[in-house]
């Protein structure tokens, strides 16, 4: 069943449609045809039961009012050109005796009927099915007549061979499958014509999506001249191709970015190394050499742990456990790791909270301690770095503050971004690789939360790190 149905799924579009509108069509036209066959059958038996009636009401009227029983033997043939056919059925009898005027033409056995009684109208109840030659049916009536003046009682019995009747309605059943083949025919057709013309849309958004590659993803399917159902669909699948543009070009500038990271320490190392070997050195000298080469691969080693962790935390397996840290306590502790540092560029902290903030021990240590670190690198010499920390409703935010050189809006929106520096950052040396913002931003997004960032015009930036009290991973 379930590989039916796979092949069904798998089929045509236009051809699975074509399919349904032609099971819709049968099912109408089959439903009203055979509706409409029981309307007729219906109204053909009752309007053949009232003739049937009719007739041996007439018979009953020229019993009483016209003829005796001696009169009807002697002419029989007067009611021969009142019957239905030439295969009716037309019999008068004395009450239990044999009939002495006798029309069956295919001898068919009268069933055992309750006649009417004298007085007494004659309805449908009153009626009998049976059956005829060739399964056709009959249908009988037996009524009692008074006659003439004399009060001679008759039974009259007519039978109704029903063979025109069957004739009609298998003529009228015929048609209805005939007429109903042809329309579910036409309908297939014209749907199929209606749906290959219908859905040209489809194959010309087939068409433009060919067309784009890797190195040309600008194309985008046309959203103006599509039918109404198709653009949510079009608004998708452009929407996702801005995405798929925006990761592509950010995948591309990752790679330049890292070439260029990588290549800075490898091209160091190789020339030191080189220059090394030139010409004998001393002990000393070596020693200095291999010192300045561990600091590079160091620096190496802390680029390709970044770049792990940014891989593991885009995974959605990723999951962190979370507790109840202290605000105060933490921030303290971070602040005093940095102190020498800090010093070391005149520059002091200033810390401010309260509460506590639920997460990851490790990862939030780490995320307060990349942006202290940023302040501590480009914070103006002499001013202070305030850290701070405050609930709020169902949120807990922390705040680094530092003052530095005003950072433009354009560059504030890619402060998160991989290996992304501001140009100042990039025209002198520095020990940053551009990847501790964007592991903030990493760390929150496993948090459920959100970091950002602010600058005024007098150079004031601002880190703020939105946590969910509670954490669902």
């Amino acid at each position: 069943m379930i590989r039916s149905r796979i092949r069904w799924q798998s089929r045509s579009l236009t051809a699975r449609i074509t399919l349904l509108f032609s099971f819709i069509a049968a099912a109408i036209v089959f439903g009203l045809g055979m509706f409409l066959y029981m309307s007729a059958r219906s109204a053909l038996e009752t309007s053949t039961d009232y003739a049937l009636i009719g007739r041996v009401e007439h018979f009953r009227t020229l019993l009483h009012e016209m003829y005796n029983t001696e009169q009807l033997e002697a002419r029989p043939a007067v009611f021969e050109s009142m019957l239905g056919n030439e295969r009716d059925v037309f019999m008068f009898r004395r009450p239990g005796q044999a009939p002495f005027i006798r029309i069956n033409p295919d001898n068919l056995t009268v069933p055992d009927l309750q006649a009417v009684p004298i007085g007494k109208q004659v309805t449908r109840d009153a009626l009998y099915y049976g059956p005829g030659p060739n399964g056709v049916k009959v249908r009988w009536a037996m009524v009692q007549a008074q006659a003439g003046d004399r009060g001679d009682v008759v039974d009259i019995i007519a039978g109704h061979v029903m063979t025109q009747e069957v004739a009609l309605l298998d003529d009228y059943y015929r048609r209805i499958f005939l007429t109903g083949a042809i329309a579910v025919l036409m309908t297939a057709l014209l749907a199929y014509l209606v749906l290959t013309r219908g859905l040209r849309p489809l194959h010309t958004m087939a068409d433009r999506a060919s067309e784009i590659t890797p190195k040309n993803l600008s194309t985008r399917l046309p959203e103006g001249d599509v039918p109404i159902e198709l653009r949510r669909l079009t608004h998708a699948f452009n929407a996702m191709l801005d995405r798929l543009a925006d990761g592509y070009e950010r995948l591309s500038q990752f790679s330049a970015d890292l070439a260029h990271e990588i290549r800075t320490p490898v091209g160091v190392l190789v020339g030191q190394t080189q220059v090394t070997l030139a010409q004998d050195r001393s002990v000393g000298e070596y020693q200095a050499v291999l010192e300045s080469n561990l600091e590079e691969l160091e620096r190496v080693g802390r680029i390709i742990e970044n770049i792990l962790f940014l891989a593991q935390a885009d995974h959605e397996g990723f999951a962190i456990e979370t507790a109840a840290l202290d605000l105060a306590g933490e921030l303290t502790t971070i602040a005093e790791y940095f102190e020498g540092l800090a010093q070391e560029r005149e520059l002091q902290f200033d810390i401010d909270a309260t509460g506590s903030v639920h997460a990851n021990a490790m990862l939030w240590r780490r995320a307060i301690s990349n942006l202290v670190v940023n302040a501590v690198r480009y914070a103006d010499a002499g001013t202070t770095i305030r850290l701070s920390g405050h609930q709020d409703g169902q949120h807990t935010t922390v705040v680094v503050e530092n003052t530095g050189a005003p950072v433009a809006p354009t560059q504030l929106n890619r402060l998160f971004d991989r290996f992304y520096r501001g140009d100042a950052a990039r025209s002198v040396f520095t020990e940053s690789n551009g990847l501790g913002l964007a592991i903030v931003k990493a760390i929150m997004a496993l948090h459920n939360g959100n970091a950002e960032v602010s600058c005024t015009a007098h150079g004031l930036i601002c880190f703020s790190l939105r946590f969910p009290n509670s954490v669902a991973r």
